[in-house]
């Protein structure tokens, strides 16, 4: 039996942010029978626009995007949240993602969504939002599997979320959630 893969897209385009540092937290401490992949260019994917969504004109980073993203077993999004919702690189992601209608890369796979804020509800806005968009665009959204770090400043102000061990554990169990889910959602051989 091969490996559930995991594509993890980061909503945060900052280096340092503490959303990146849980997608490291992920890829550290998934599963053994999980593959965490992070595709790092969502800055580089323009904004969804139908006309430029062909095989002639439709940008390398966008195809790239759905080639990993084809290759996935499941889905995490990791968000900040940006003016009570879902960074609009997550969205465009997904936009991307949705297309073709009912046939797009997230069509019918497992996804998480987690994060953390500085607020103390830590994004749950940002969360429900994205959680929202996947599931109009086709996705097996795992409504309770949900992971929303409050207080982010704070808590990360002097460890990393990695040396955090009840933040990693959470992380694992969200991981071993949707690797679950693609055991189920996987058609008999």
């Amino acid at each position: 039996m091969s490996n559930t893969t995991i594509l993890t897209l980061v909503g945060s385009l900052r280096e340092g942010s503490i959303n990146r540092q849980l997608a490291e937290v992920a890829v550290l401490n998934a599963p053994e029978d999980v593959d965490v992949v992070t595709f790092d260019s969502l800055a580089d994917v323009p904004f969804y626009n139908e006309d430029i969504d062909n095989d002639e004109h439709r940008p390398a980073a966008a195809a790239a995007l759905r080639e990993v993203a084809g290759q996935a077993d499941a889905f995490l999004l990791v968000s900040p949240e940006y003016n009570g919702t879902m960074p609009a690189v997550l969205k465009n992601a997904i936009d991307w993602l949705s297309r073709p209608y009912g046939a797009g890369a997230v069509s019918a796979k497992p996804a998480a969504v987690i994060g953390s804020a500085f607020g103390q509800y830590g994004g749950v806005w940002a969360h429900d939002d994205a959680r929202r968009s996947l599931t109009v665009a086709g996705a097996a959204v795992l409504d309770d599997t949900k992971l929303s770090i409050g207080s982010s400043i704070t808590r990360f102000a002097e460890v990393h979320p990695k040396d955090d061990a009840e933040v990693a554990g959470m992380v694992t169990g969200v991981l071993s959630a949707l690797a679950g889910a693609t055991a189920v959602a996987a058609p008999a051989a």
